[in-house]
């Protein structure tokens, strides 16, 4: 009996293993805002790949790619997709998963969350978790989830909009539309006139919520949760504008927040609690909360993402650690910490003067327009101990763009950024060096 024996050139090559990979799914906007996200997964080896919608301008993103020192540089590929839906996204990272080992996904902004919950489930992945992914983009769905912590509400159905009353008793109250963000279309209503009006500027395919108006101080709990543990929590303090009219855009972060140990408690243990019955995994997550004055913890809303404007920067400037590598860490299943503030810092919304944008300027402080320039500074931690002072100022619109009323965030111009010791008078700090920034407009 013969053997066959192959010839070294008639073996079988093994098939090389695809590349280890890490998707980031945000616009350019906030894939901007959280660069060091793509470059701490290239730093560890791997392949940094974007999913972004149509609302990307494909030709600026590819001018920051090919800026060596843009943090976006490390980008490898980049998918764009015609929207943000399960249906648009799962088809098109297809051709990725033939390619790649995709190792961890990250939604870096509010759109994108619950494609990459339901994609990282789908893999096998740490994430949020499907559930929690679609319950956070919903408020309607966050009251129905976590009934102890929500403000008496009403959902009104699309036909009974112009229909729907309320007891005179009842104003002032809020009306919300469900799966939105940024406070857009959140209106406080005083009469039912006013209530019909603002029910009627919903579209047809929105849901729409009519709530009880919570008197007291705001904040949020950014928390991080691993394993359906939370294993760091922290409160920042909000301002809005909603003494000067119906609107309830943020003004001002503070981390950590000017609280006494008690109401510290109290924030984070009902944090702790809705994260639970949302059923949150594996993610940094982000809740706004009232604190009444008898106490209460009223939830407004959570969502399983980083905290918007530049509250991560806050707490990097706070506890001197970024909170990149720990998002990282988390997503890939890695054991993960996070250390508690030994500063506070603050982003205030400047006031400004209404006109056509023409320049912002600060003496003696970094004046970035992220929304310009498709970057954001970084600004480096100081020493626990170090002097109060004011870090830059950040201008999230145009040059020419017209400023006029703050109605939502959108509406915002610029900000400052400061931070001191913990045992100092934030509130000084602030003052200062908002007197630094000064506005040049012209006529619409």
């Amino acid at each position: 009996m013969h053997m066959m024996t192959l010839a070294p050139a008639d073996v079988p090559a093994e098939e090389p293993a695809p590349p280890d990979a890490f998707l980031f799914m945000g616009d350019l906007v906030v894939l901007a805002r959280q660069g060091r996200l793509i470059e701490e997964a290239a730093r560890r080896g791997l392949a940094p790949i974007a999913v972004v919608s149509d609302d990307t301008d494909m030709t600026r993103l590819d001018a920051v790619r090919a800026d060596a020192d843009h943090p976006l540089s490390a980008l490898v590929e980049v998918v764009q997709v015609p929207d943000a839906r399960i249906v648009s996204v799962v088809p098109g990272v297809q051709p990725l998963l033939s390619r790649y080992r995709v190792r961890g996904i990250i939604s870096v902004g509010e759109v994108f969350v619950e494609p990459a919950g339901v994609l990282a489930d789908c893999l096998g992945l740490p994430g949020a978790g499907s559930a929690a992914s679609v319950i956070c983009r919903n408020k309607l769905l966050q009251r129905t989830a976590a009934p102890a912590h929500a403000p008496r509400w009403q959902v009104v159905p699309v036909a009974e909009r112009a229909s729907f009353t309320l007891p005179a008793d009842a104003f002032p109250s809020v009306v919300k539309p469900a799966g939105r963000f940024y406070s857009s279309g959140v209106r406080q209503v005083s009469d039912q006139a006013q209530l019909t009006d603002a029910l009627a500027q919903f579209g047809a395919d929105e849901i729409s919520l009519v709530e009880s108006r919570v008197t007291g101080r705001e904040f949020s709990v950014e928390a991080l949760v691993q394993h359906g543990t939370v294993i760091w929590s922290g409160v920042t303090g909000k301002q809005t504008n909603e003494h000067e009219g119906p609107y309830f855009t943020e003004l001002g972060h503070t981390s950590p927040a000017v609280i006494d140990e008690g109401e510290e408690r109290a924030l984070i243990g009902a944090n702790v609690d809705v994260l639970a019955r949302v059923g949150v995994r594996d993610a940094i997550t982000h809740a706004e909360y009232r604190l009444t004055p008898d106490g209460d913890v009223v939830l407004m809303e959570v969502a399983v993402r980083l905290p918007g404007d530049a509250i991560t920067f806050l707490w990097e400037l706070a506890t001197g650690e970024p909170v990149e590598t720990v998002m990282i860490d988390l997503a890939l299943g890695l054991p993960a910490a996070y250390p508690a503030p030994r500063r506070r810092a603050r982003q205030q919304f400047v006031d400004h003067p209404h006109g056509r944008l023409n320049d912002v300027t600060a003496e003696s402080l970094p004046v970035s327009w992220p929304s310009r320039d498709d970057a954001w500074p970084f600004h480096s931690p100081v020493a626990a101990d170090a002097e109060a002072g004011a870090r830059g100022v950040l201008v999230g619109r145009l040059p020419g763009d017209v400023l006029g009323p703050q109605l939502d965030s959108g509406h915002r111009s610029a900000s400052v950024i400061v931070d001191a010791p913990l045992d100092e008078d934030i509130d000084l700090v602030t003052k200062r060096a908002v007197a630094l920034v000064g506005f040049e407009v012209g006529p619409v």
